[in-house]
């Protein structure tokens, strides 16, 4: 296998299991602190803190994404916000019926508008370091 393409799809995964695992620590932090309760359900002031958590996370997975990325940082980045984007619509249909008992609504479709913009966000900040670094547009460092 090319090693660029092995570097492009690790870069990715890397980025997505580090969310994952971001997630999930602080989830189990929050519950272990008694600021999330044990079992649900959970207030929906609680889901505010949860989406701005996870929201900041999708933006540190995309900066290490693009780090780790061996060129078009920008777009790994967006590939890894596209299969947020997926999975957090996927989790929107597969638990719609069962809200409000899971969370109030406006918390998946809220995960859904902000799949996207972290992961922008994480990759210019990356392109702006590479173009301070190197003295080069980031235009010319995305290629």
């Amino acid at each position: 296998m090319n090693t660029g393409i092995f570097k492009s799809i690790a870069s990715v995964m890397i980025g997505a299991g580090v969310i994952v695992l971001l997630s999930i620590g602080t989830d189990g932090l929050m519950r272990a602190l008694g600021i999330f309760p044990a079992v649900p359900p959970m207030k929906g002031s609680l889901f505010v803190l949860l989406t701005a958590y996870r929201t900041f996370f999708g933006f540190v997975g995309a900066y290490l994404t693009a780090r780790i990325a061996p060129n078009k940082q920008m777009m790994h980045a967006l590939v890894l916000g596209t299969l947020g984007l997926t999975a957090t619509v996927a989790g929107a249909i597969a638990t719609w019926n069962k809200l409000p008992s899971l969370g109030p609504k406006w918390y998946p479709i809220a995960l859904i508008v902000l799949a996207l913009p972290p992961a922008w966000a994480g990759a210019k900040v990356r392109l702006m370091q590479l173009r301070d670094r190197n003295g080069i547009s980031s235009d010319e460092v995305s290629r």
